[in-house]
């Protein structure tokens, strides 16, 4: 008797649920949109724990999967014959899917590169299970039709995905007290402060070339952004990066022979 009368009681309520659609389609009232919603929030609590430690906070997911159910609400056509929830299920996937892809970048990156990146990593599985050994940056470009330039920014702009706070704690082996991450990283390299010898900053200069030389009297002396210098010079923030990277090591070099 009582599987009877829930399911019967379960019968009642899908119908309420299918006629509040008919009515809300016609009035669009929101306090019936807000009734449905109330109905099928927990679609939404089910789809977001799944995507929970994956660098996004779950109630900002779970306030994108809300917008979703929304759309949902408002786009059901209860005449179709359709299980709400089966409708509702992709919509919400969808929408927590493209915060991902948009808002899951800590440092904000071209739509071009973040979905070039993707493309890349997949290209590296691929041709590393097809040949047994890494590829090579010219392996990937030749794979996916494009330029070694491309494949190395998609590369270094995924360094940008995720990135953790430095107020993030650790357990400190053989002590109780827990550490920062901010604690753990390494100081600012004091054999820079040598470097004020003006005889080897002016030797050092006529091993660069022009665009060296202008990023690194901007970057060093000027405290210009990459951002900055890239607008200057017409180029990408990532090849900015790049070439200041190869400044920096080529003077470390020529330091050490001293």
């Amino acid at each position: 008797m009582r599987n009877v009368a829930k399911a019967t009681n379960n019968k009642d309520k899908l119908i309420d649920t299918k006629e509040l659609f008919r009515e809300y389609k016609e009035t669009k009232d929101r306090d019936i949109r807000n009734r449905l919603i109330e109905n099928y929030m927990y679609i939404v609590d089910i789809l977001s724990k799944k995507f929970i430690n994956k660098g996004i906070e779950y109630e900002d997911i779970y306030q994108v999967g809300s917008l979703g159910l929304i759309y949902a609400i408002d786009r059901f056509d209860v005449e179709k014959g359709y299980e709400f929830s089966s409708f509702a299920t992709p919509t919400i996937v969808g929408e927590i899917k493209k915060y991902f892809r948009d808002k899951g970048w800590a440092i904000r990156v071209p739509r071009r590169i973040q979905e070039l990146s993707k493309k890349v990593n997949k290209a590296k599985v691929e041709l590393q299970q097809r040949n047994q050994k890494v590829p090579k940056v010219i392996d990937i470009a030749a794979y996916l039709g494009c330029s070694e330039e491309e494949v190395l920014e998609a590369m270094e702009a995924s360094q940008g995905y995720n990135t953790k706070s430095l107020d993030i704690t650790y357990d400190n082996d053989g002590d109780d007290k827990q550490v920062k991450l901010i604690d753990l990283m390494g100081d600012e390299d004091k054999n820079f402060s040598k470097i004020d010898n003006e005889d080897f900053l002016n030797k050092f200069m006529k091993t660069l070339d022009e665009v060296q030389i202008k990023i690194m009297k901007d970057r060093f002396f000027e405290n210009k952004t990459q951002s900055e210098l890239a607008k200057e010079l017409n180029v990408s923030q990532m090849t900015i990066s790049r070439i200041e990277k190869k400044i920096v090591m080529k003077l470390r070099q020529e330091y050490e022979k001293i």
